[in-house]
């Protein structure tokens, strides 16, 4: 029992993580809009968080897979393909010379991701506070 409350709080604490990780990255967008910060440090600052992005929602699937959580797994899968798919066609780097053209595309693809990872978030939350009421019965 006590191994589902360690992966429910790691789960919790890799999908926060993902969230500020985003966060950041909006954040630079949002400064780039308003100009408080030129096009080449914003690209850089958020090329910077991209693949430590990948590489915890990567960690995050590899978790719940090992510990069969299924639901919790099939639901972060898509997060992933879609992450795997635009590093394998090179799309997940932000370019210089493009930002400004593609400033809304990215501010919305971001804003999706907080969304569909504030869902996991609610339920890894759920799922952790369950786990802790299981293991004190």
């Amino acid at each position: 029992m006590m191994e589902m409350l360690w992966t429910w709080l790691l789960s919790f604490f890799f999908i926060l993580t993902l969230l500020c990780l985003l966060g950041y990255q909006l954040v630079c967008l949002v400064d780039l809009e308003f100009d408080y910060i030129n096009p080449y440090d914003s690209s850089s600052r958020i090329n910077n968080t991209v693949l430590p992005e990948f590489i915890v929602q990567g960690v995050l699937c590899v978790i719940l897979l090992i510990m069969r959580h299924w639901f919790m797994l099939l639901l972060a899968l898509p997060h992933l393909y879609y992450n795997v798919n635009s590093y394998m066609k090179g799309r997940h780097l932000v370019d210089v010379t493009e930002i400004y053209n593609q400033l809304s595309w990215e501010k919305k693809q971001r804003f999706f991701k907080i969304g569909y990872l504030l869902v996991l978030f609610i339920l890894s939350l759920f799922w952790l506070l369950w786990s802790i009421g299981d293991e004190y019965d």
